[in-house]
């Protein structure tokens, strides 16, 4: 357990660092900034750029679907396309999962490998250097094999505000709406190194707080979608306590090639772990394994992702 609090305090430590660092720098750059000694001619102003709407369809091909601290896939690779389209501020987004080879402890036969589809509504607006969002996202969730319970889908609304500074520092606050009563805090920082026109590499580190509004130990033995998020104890038992700490962290690296005009190809690998003793007994319990000790509660995960901007 010293283990866990430890990386916990030790990583979140990093992320309150970065942030100061953040904020002084915005807080220097925008003391050094000063007024032009003479305005610019309003017909020398440039021209407002014409507003579009823009869209991005992505294919990515990773060695196992991790969501939140969960492995969701165990020995396979996942094939994940995304369609997004946005306009003034405005997006869509639906995203599938494709599973090449559901995972199943008694080796049933499977209807479908398609386990997934999530859609996602959202509205962006800046104020300066603040960012500000708001949006729903839908989980449509299947059986992972044929004959096993299907899981409920879920609804999402959330929050979120982001900063257009060093790191880029944004928290997401998401709240479920539908079955499984939860919070879920998400702060993320990123950084690019451009390296040329060609090349850049992307840096990215997250750590989450999971807040659970209702857990119920008995349903969650029958159907664990209806037993909410409880606390498990060191046996992985669940209880009717609500979980309430910090749950996943997550660090990203990626490596976007342009090969062409519209087109990016950017091999990826990301490390996920738990932040508590509680998410890990959490994580373990939830997985794929009949044991939950056998399971894992950190992953080393990649794979390469194309997208075709227009």
């Amino acid at each position: 357990m010293k283990r866990y609090i430890f990386v916990r305090n030790a990583f979140l430590s990093v992320i309150v660092t970065l942030l100061l660092l953040t904020v002084g720098v915005a807080s220097i750059l925008a003391e050094e900034q000063k007024p032009a000694a003479t305005p610019a001619p309003a017909a020398a102003a440039a021209a407002p750029a014409e507003d579009k709407p823009t869209g991005s369809l992505s294919i990515s091909g990773l060695s196992k679907y991790v969501w939140r601290g969960y492995e969701n896939t165990k020995n396979s690779v996942v094939v994940q396309p995304s369609l997004t389209v946005g306009y003034k501020g405005f997006s869509a987004n639906i995203w599938g999962n494709i599973d090449t080879k559901p995972y199943s402890t008694t080796d049933a036969s499977y209807s479908s490998t398609w386990t997934e589809t999530d859609l996602a509504l959202s509205y962006t607006k800046t104020f300066g250097i603040l960012n500000a969002g708001l949006g729903y996202i839908y989980y449509g969730l299947q059986a992972p094999n044929a004959g096993a319970i299907k899981p409920l889908d879920a609804q999402e609304i959330f929050f979120t505000l982001g900063l257009n500074t060093l790191l880029t520092p944004t928290l997401t606050a998401y709240k479920e709406i539908d079955h499984y009563h939860q919070y879920y805090f998400l702060l993320g920082i990123s950084h690019t190194f451009e390296f040329n026109k060609t090349i850049s590499l992307q840096l990215s580190a997250s750590a989450s707080y999971l807040l659970s509004d209702y857990a119920d130990a008995t349903l969650y033995g029958v159907n664990a979608s209806y037993g909410g998020y409880p606390k498990f104890d060191n046996n992985y038992q669940a209880t009717n306590d609500k979980f309430s700490n910090f749950h996943d962290g997550v660090i990203t690296a990626s490596l976007p090639i342009n090969v062409a005009k519209y087109l990016t190809v950017a091999p990826t690998v990301s490390y996920s772990f738990p932040l508590s003793s509680d998410a890990k007994n959490e994580i373990k319990a939830r997985g794929k394994l009949t044991n939950p000790a056998d399971n894992d509660s950190s992953y080393v995960y990649g794979g390469l992702t194309v997208t075709l901007s227009f």
